[in-house]
């Protein structure tokens, strides 16, 4: 396997999820110029839309943290919280690629077989899926809390 094919194989199984590979190959390409870690913006609309937790799917449980802490500080500044999501749809992936080097850099320092470090990658990669469930619970709870406000302020009028 050459070195593009193993770089490869360790994004798809560190992504693991088919549909989703072609995105981070091309966000992680972004990343990495020549050899160097380059903070760049890489749209997602996952991280816009879901902020922190985007990158606790993604199992980037420090930067999941710190936005978590960003999302509650700034919640109540007018437009801060627009702002930050702004930045989270930018900028997460990001830390999901440096989580993805991590990674990558320990497994291949633990474990010489390339077919082992792939899944291994597999193993340790990857997603929480129960993010989703939350992410869907939180946002019907939120969009039945406002239709209900405005079916009673129909009823009261």
């Amino acid at each position: 396997m050459s070195d593009e094919e193993y770089y490869d194989a360790m994004i798809e199984a560190f992504v693991d999820k088919p549909s989703e590979v072609e995105w981070y190959k091309n966000a992680f390409s972004k990343f990495n110029v020549n050899g160097v870690d380059t903070l760049k913006w890489h749209w997602s609309w996952w991280a816009f839309g879901g902020g922190f937790l985007y990158l606790l799917y993604r199992k980037a449980y420090l930067p999941a943290l710190i936005l978590f802490i960003l999302s509650i500080s700034l919640g109540m500044i007018p437009f801060a919280s627009f702002a930050l999501m702004i930045l989270s749809g930018g900028l997460a992936p990001y830390f999901v690629y440096k989580r993805f080097k991590t990674k990558l850099k320990e497994i291949e320092e633990n474990v010489a077989d390339e077919q082992t470090r792939i899944e291994t990658m597999r193993e340790v990669g990857g997603y929480h899926q129960w993010v989703i469930w939350v992410y869907a619970t939180f946002m019907l709870l939120f969009f039945g809390a406002i239709i209900s406000a405005i079916m009673s302020s129909y009823t009261l009028a």
